[in-house]
């Protein structure tokens, strides 16, 4: 706490009676606190500016400025209106009391002076100051912390961001864009050739935000990228969920859970294999037999990673035809707060998906400014991942 002693507080007399001055700077000074005194209220203010007072006491009834004008200015200036402001004044009037406190006054003397009383008004008035100059000195040490607070998630996130992927270009092209929210989520995805014959596509997305959920998510994409899980076979989408979930139970990492898509694309079989943990589908985009654009919903239905244990997930497995494109997603994409209160959802991002590859020039930015434009909303409340992944017009059995 902030401990201030009564002579380091600055109390300014503003009065043209010089005898009223000298009856409150004994009785003042008896107090130990520094007084300093000004004869006009146009004084007063180049004196409050000069010293900064902590308590202003200031006669109503002045030549040139009044004690309303000089409380006005004091009240309006950032700097001085913290001082606590006691009026000095033989008005008795409610209407002339009410009129002192519009006009920023906290307290009032009346004349003749009861020096008991004056006393007692300045201590209650600097008690007050006191705790007005604590919740600043709060506030301030509040602000810096925030701060400090927002650039280190700025830090968190830009790490984020260095551990993912870039665009892969040959046999699949992938695409990828990633929001991180301003509170710092735990959106995580990769995507890389396990050998020479078998790419694997993830993404996670772990409850909640900030560090506590952006670390688990560093953690998962360092093991699966390292391949370092135990007892996992990467090829096999279902043994990768069951590790993690033997690895990652919430019990044991600060009640964090997360979602996963995880899947492995065969160059030689044109197939991929895929489970999920309580995540949103992949959009696979394929022609059919009639040239019309289908949609197929990537999922296996299973509980995400870390909610109980012994989960069993399984393998679902799908042709890729040539030309064929998936979208893989968090949730963060679609679950977009609406200008109404509404939420847009799952249904309304498969429709604009179908429409945005119904026209010839399209790419992910255009999707994010697409879904914007629909939501009536310029910011994703949730961290946003997406991914783009084109198989090729003709499959080839080299990479």
């Amino acid at each position: 706490m902030l401990e201030m002693s009564n002579s380091q507080l600055k109390i300014l007399v503003i009065d043209d009676d010089k005898v009223v001055q000298m009856i409150l700077k004994q009785a003042l000074q008896g107090q130990e606190y520094e007084v300093i005194l000004a004869s006009s209220g146009v004084k007063g203010v180049e004196e409050a500016y000069r010293h900064h007072p902590a308590l202003i006491i200031c006669d109503w009834q002045m030549d040139e400025m009044n004690g309303l004008e000089v409380c006005r200015i004091i009240k309006s200036e950032p700097t001085l209106s913290t001082a606590f402001f006691i009026l000095l004044t033989g008005r008795t009037a409610i209407e002339d009391k009410v009129k002192g406190l519009d006009n920023g006054a906290d307290d009032f003397l009346s004349k003749p002076l009861d020096v008991s009383e004056l006393k007692a008004r300045v201590r209650a008035g600097l008690r007050l100051y006191r705790s007005n100059q604590e919740l600043k000195k709060l506030a301030q040490d509040l602000q810096i912390q925030k701060q400090l607070l927002e650039t280190e998630l700025h830090e968190a996130a830009d790490y984020v961001t260095s551990i993912l992927p870039e665009p892969m270009s040959g046999l699949v092209t992938i695409n990828s864009r990633f929001l991180p929210s301003s509170k710092l989520g735990g959106d995580c995805f990769d995507y890389y050739w396990l050998d020479a014959d078998n790419l694997v596509i993830y993404l996670l997305d772990v409850s909640g935000h900030g560090l506590a959920a952006a670390l688990p998510s560093i953690s998962v994409h360092n093991l699966l990228r390292s391949q370092t899980l135990p007892e996992a076979n990467f090829h096999q989408p279902s043994e990768v969920l069951t590790a993690l979930n033997e690895v990652f139970q919430m019990d044991k990492h600060n009640a964090r859970y997360f979602t996963i898509w995880y899947g492995v694309f065969n160059r030689i079989s044109c197939q991929l294999t895929y489970s999920t943990a309580g995540h949103p589908p992949a959009l696979l985009l394929f022609q059919s037999i009639d040239s019309s654009l289908e949609i197929k919903q990537l999922i296996t239905r299973s509980m995400p990673i870390g909610a109980f244990p012994d989960v069993e997930y399984q393998d679902a497995i799908c042709d890729i035809q040539p030309s064929s494109k998936l979208y893989v997603f968090s949730d963060g994409i679609y679950e977009v707060e609406q200008p109404n209160g509404t939420f847009w959802n799952l249904d309304s991002f498969i429709n604009l998906i179908t429409r945005h590859n119904q026209q010839p020039e399209r790419d992910l930015d255009r999707i994010l400014e697409d879904i914007k434009m629909e939501t009536g909303s310029q910011d994703f409340t949730d961290d946003c991942s997406l991914l783009e992944i084109n198989f090729p017009v003709v499959l080839s059995k080299s990479v």
